[in-house]
């Protein structure tokens, strides 16, 4: 099923809110009064949020660079 562009925006944008939370999360900025579990699990759940976008075969030229690296940081990160 081919997404319509309003819906390709809207899941772009939902991305960055992902990518924007796992940064956050790692730099410390973000859930830094959260336990370890519930940080590691808030970058987790958008990570994987991430894969499953950015594996969608209909994306236009949106530019994936941040949403890769985020991809790349989530699944290095273990919360301490």
């Amino acid at each position: 099923m081919t997404r319509e562009t309003d819906q390709i925006a809207k899941d772009y944008t939902a991305m960055g809110h992902s990518v924007d939370l796992i940064t956050a999360v790692i730099a410390g900025d973000q859930m830094a009064d959260e336990s370890a579990e519930d940080r590691q699990d808030g970058v987790d759940r958008n990570t994987q949020h991430l894969e499953l976008r950015v594996a969608k075969d209909d994306w236009g030229s949106e530019d994936m660079t941040a949403v890769n690296a985020a991809i790349t940081a989530g699944n290095g990160y273990t919360a301490s």
